[in-house]
């Protein structure tokens, strides 16, 4: 059976938590998406602080990390 993974929100979902950023906005799409992308920076910025923070070993080397970087262990 084929279920919509979790960090899928159904459609209508979707246009639910499209129209409360507009809203919050005072009704500016312009504004809301500005809000939007400021929220996505900080999210990648707080990706790569936990990416950095999480062993190697715990990961099993699957964080991406280059081979060849001399400062690795520095």
């Amino acid at each position: 059976m084929n279920r919509p993974q979790p960090s899928e929100p159904a459609s209508f979902e979707l246009e639910a938590a499209a129209d409360q950023t507009i809203a919050a906005c005072g009704g500016d799409a312009r504004e809301a998406v500005k809000s939007l992308l400021v929220a996505n920076g900080f999210l990648e910025a707080q990706v790569v602080e936990l990416r950095a923070s999480v062993s190697a070993g715990y990961s099993r080397r699957r964080l991406d990390i280059p081979r060849d970087r001399k400062d690795w262990y520095d």
